[in-house]
């Protein structure tokens, strides 16, 4: 590769290949080719290659929120005592066995970290805080700022 990016290598069929898949990762690789007018081989070649390059890096389920009780949502800001670089590891580390954690961010700005975090109720989203997030490495100071609403959520969708 060049200096540019790995999405400025991709060609046209490439970019709309990842556009039907964001749109429905299930789609069979058949249905793909019908769909962009072009043979299943030469479709399915295109898939394998931009698995392998990591450019799809996974195909998952998305659930929904509400129904598996989980619409309580917190974004935190974290502040570090520490922005050594051991100590951003230590953290970047930590923050992994929090499975209510749904983001982590590292921020440029006057605090450190931006975490997701999504529980079932204020109740739940408590009992992370103190026993989880409180107790992740280096951690100096929290802010919780709580959503009432989820206006737009998507996921990544390139554009062509």
């Amino acid at each position: 590769m060049t200096n540019s990016s790995q999405y400025d290598q991709l060609d046209d069929l490439d970019r709309m290949i990842l556009v039907e898949l964001c749109l429905d990762g299930r789609k069979s690789v058949t249905k793909l080719a019908e769909k962009l007018g072009i043979s299943t081989t030469s479709c399915s070649v295109r898939v394998r290659r931009l698995v392998s390059e990591r450019v799809i890096v996974g195909f998952r389920a998305l659930l929904d929120p509400k129904k598996m009780d989980q619409c309580h949502v917190a974004f935190v800001e974290i502040k570090l005592e520490d922005t050594t670089e051991a100590a951003l590891i230590a953290f970047d580390e930590a923050v992994g066995s929090v499975p209510e954690l749904e983001q982590c961010h590292l921020i440029a700005g006057s605090f450190d970290y931006l975490l997701k975090v999504r529980t079932k109720d204020m109740q739940a989203y408590r009992q992370v805080l103190v026993e989880s997030i409180s107790e992740l490495p280096h951690v100096a100071s929290v802010s919780t700022y709580l959503s009432m609403d989820t206006v737009k959520e998507i996921d990544l969708i390139p554009a062509l």
